[in-house]
């Protein structure tokens, strides 16, 4: 036989998988009926796990065999997801446990960042609330956390993502930890500046203090000068420092707010060699609650450690039509080469494809939880 042939025998076979398929798709809406009615699961690893062996026996060759384990593992995940959509339909599926506000009450609310006054995270809350915000600052991501935890504080101000020197690992790792939530972003420029006290000159500087990232990032300006370069914990330490020790030698790589903050001038503007360095920001409480209009969703989840199975998590957002915009892992302390894995796709809380999405997550990945939707 000619190729023409081939290829015509092909189609006819072709069209009985699709008549098959939507015969096979018709009958698992006849057993969502019966589940809503019932109460039962959607989703039985038990039966998956059977009817893979089960159709995997019928074949003849073992290439023949993967691939139709491949085929049905997809048929099967397909299953699951018009399941999911009869539920919601339905009404079975229930409320996620966040409540939509029209805004946040930030009038008189507490705020909280991590680092000096004049730190990038200050600028970033003022930014988002004001210049007038009640505020106090602590040193470390995790007082930051356990002060929304606890009630000390109605919101934190956290660095989560630089467009240059990525995410913040630690940050990642506390919204898992702790059952707080994001409900709004702040994106600002970084702009580094050489800061001096009053009086001081380029010609002055002998010594320079920042925090490692900042050295790293202005180190092409750096190079020009035989500087003694000293690594401090954040900016607004390092500015801090030459203001109280009030030498002219020394000078701080810090924004320029910090040098607002401190009383220190700006000897150079802009010293970092990327002009489109900027640092996400999020807003975090302590409360399920989200904007009405938010945009955004922030989840994380754990996968089992088999093949497929993050594609098959995956498989929600595409089936869902929606829009995935990033992707991180962690390893998982203790569980060697596990990870869990922290997403961002675009949707609300209240939109039916986004619900959808969630409870086929939920029923499959380990642990999943709802980060924020901002």
């Amino acid at each position: 036989m000619d190729l023409l042939e081939l290829r015509d025998q092909l189609d006819v076979i072709d069209a009985r998988i699709v008549e098959l398929y939507e015969k096979r798709m018709e009958i698992c809406g006849q057993v969502a009926e019966y589940k809503i009615e019932t109460g039962k699961k959607v989703f039985d690893k038990q039966r998956e796990t059977e009817k893979l062996a089960k159709v995997k026996s019928l074949t003849h060759t073992e290439l023949n065999s993967q691939g139709i384990e491949e085929l049905f593992e997809q048929i099967m995940s397909m299953s699951r997801k018009l399941q999911y959509k009869i539920l919601a339909e339905r009404g079975s599926i229930g409320k996620l446990p966040f409540i939509g506000v029209d805004k946040l009450e930030t009038d008189k609310a507490r705020v909280v960042f991590q680092g000096a006054e004049g730190a990038y995270s200050q600028a970033a809350m003022m930014q988002y609330f004001g210049n007038e915000v009640n505020s106090f600052h602590v040193d470390t991501f995790r007082e930051a956390m356990s002060a929304i935890d606890e009630g000390s504080a109605d919101f934190a101000v956290l660095p989560i993502e630089n467009s240059t020197a990525g995410i913040v690992n630690e940050i990642y790792d506390l919204l898992q930890e702790y059952e707080n939530y994001i409900v709004g972003e702040q994106i600002i420029r970084i702009e580094h500046c050489l800061l001096g006290v009053p009086g001081a000159k380029l010609s002055d500087i002998r010594t320079v203090y920042s925090h490692p990232q900042s050295l790293m990032q202005s180190s092409r300006f750096l190079a020009n000068y035989d500087w003694q370069q000293i690594s401090m914990q954040n900016n607004a330490f390092a500015a801090q420092k030459v203001a109280e020790e009030g030498l002219k030698t020394q000078a701080a790589i810090a924004g320029e707010h910090a040098g607002k903050v401190y009383g220190l001038e700006v000897l150079q503007k802009g010293i970092n060699h990327s002009g489109t360095n900027s640092t996400r920001f999020i807003i975090v409480t302590n409360q399920k609650i989200f904007q009405k209009d938010a945009k955004k969703i922030s989840i994380c989840f754990e996968v089992p450690h088999e093949s497929g199975s993050l594609y098959h998590m995956l498989s929600h957002f595409i089936y869902n039509n929606l829009n995935m915009t990033k992707i991180e892992s962690r390893p998982m302390e203790g569980r060697n080469w596990e990870y869990r894995f922290f997403v961002d796709f675009e949707g609300n809380l209240a939109d039916s494809a986004v619900k959808n999405a969630l409870r086929g997550l939920r029923d499959e990945a380990r642990n999943m939880k709802i980060l924020g939707n901002y």
